[in-house]
């Protein structure tokens, strides 16, 4: 019973560190997108294009 229970953590532990990355990835993406916007409005072709390259890694 010891080798399942640490078995579940183990895959608990994952499924939080999962969870944990989506997050930080969606919160970076929301940011980026903020960015594009005003790099777009300020007329800023290299910002602009710096932040769809990190966009579309993370994609």
């Amino acid at each position: 019973m010891d080798k399942m229970k640490a078995t579940y953590e183990v895959m608990l532990g994952l499924v939080a560190e999962m969870v944990w990355d989506e997050a930080l990835r969606k919160r970076r993406t929301d940011i980026l997108y903020r960015e594009i916007d005003t790099a777009l409005a300020a007329g800023d072709k290299t910002a602009f294009r710096n932040l769809t390259e990190e966009l579309k890694s993370l994609a």
